[in-house]
């Protein structure tokens, strides 16, 4: 490397940061790398290509560069009026619902002249005009509003997913549960609108997870919706054992979602074990059902085990 060329790294560098690591062809060029320095810098494994003419500056590992890295580097290559829709604007929220993507996952963006997927998979365009009310400006990067995303991920979604992510951004506050209504009323008439149109009232912004949405609306969907959320479970001094994440109180019984993460870590699973045993120990005498992750595979047994346990403990109560 010349002389030059270093002395004008930093500024390159500083360019990056503020795109979350990435850097055009052209911006390096600007800044003073020859297009061999460029080269060397990719084949050597020194800067990763991310897109068209877009490089991340500092790959870590060789693995896929994180997802705000990806998405810059798309409105970096397609221009000011790229955009970042459905579940991509999803996760940039922080909203959760979303199966674990690919590898690495789709980035969705609407950008004119969209409704084309690319060679590789890893980009969907959409043909999708967001209104600049509708778009707002998120640690640099371009993408649309909580309602609007909502409307958008709904569409492209199935009904697991739809209803899992409205959960989450009500009880994220990203939206009010009331605004539900006049978003799904905003969709009319685009495709898909009539399919999920009825997905909106299903949600409930007292679920804490993806996994207890799903388990609620698989519960639903068998004719045993759980009769609350968030259940407040009490000792016999009035003190609070916990809340149940699903509950049938009438029918005393209650289930808990264990999701990946924490409930994998051996304290976390010892703090479970003495919060359930705390739950059902109490004097509304309550059977608990667990669930994860594995058992959405087969729904109807599900269903099934929470009808056995109304059963059970109705006659046990009687």
């Amino acid at each position: 490397m010349s002389e030059s060329e270093r002395s004008r790294l930093p500024g390159l560098r500083g360019l990056a940061a503020g795109q979350h690591g990435v850097v055009t062809r052209a911006q390096a060029l600007a800044c003073g790398l020859s297009r061999a320095r460029i080269d060397g810098l990719v084949r050597r494994g020194r800067w990763q290509r991310v897109h068209t003419g877009v490089y991340l500056v500092h790959p870590s590992g060789g693995g896929d560069p994180p997802l705000a890295a990806r998405v810059m580097a798309v409105q970096l290559a397609l221009g000011p009026s790229a955009v970042a829709v459905g579940p991509t604007a999803v996760r940039l929220w922080g909203l959760h619902g979303l199966p674990p993507g690919g590898a690495p996952e789709r980035v969705h963006v609407a950008v004119p002249g969209g409704g084309s997927s690319s060679a590789a998979g890893t980009l969907r365009r959409y043909a999708w005009r967001p209104p600049v009310g509708e778009v707002a400006v998120r640690g640099g990067i371009r993408l649309t509003t909580p309602g609007r995303t909502l409307r958008d991920a709904v569409l492209v979604s199935d009904r697991l997913t739809a209803v899992s992510i409205l959960d989450s951004a009500v009880q994220r506050g990203a939206v009010a549960a009331d605004q539900l209504p006049g978003l799904r009323t905003a969709n009319a008439g685009r495709p898909g609108a009539v399919r999920t149109g009825a997905w909106w009232s299903l949600a409930d912004g007292r679920a804490q997870s993806s996994l207890e949405s799903r388990i609620r609306l698989v519960c639903h969907d068998a004719g045993v919706p759980p009769e609350t959320l968030q259940y407040p479970v009490y000792r016999a001094d009035g003190t609070l054992a916990g809340r149940a994440d699903l509950a049938w109180p009438s029918r005393g019984v209650i289930a808990e979602a264990d999701g990946r993460g924490p409930h994998a870590l051996p304290e976390a699973l010892y703090v479970d074990r003495r919060r359930q045993n705390s739950m059902v120990s109490t004097p509304e005498r309550l059977v608990m059902l667990r669930f994860t992750w594995r058992d959405l595979q087969r729904p109807d047994e599900i269903a099934a085990a929470v009808r056995d346990a109304c059963r059970t403990s109705d006659r046990g109560r009687g």
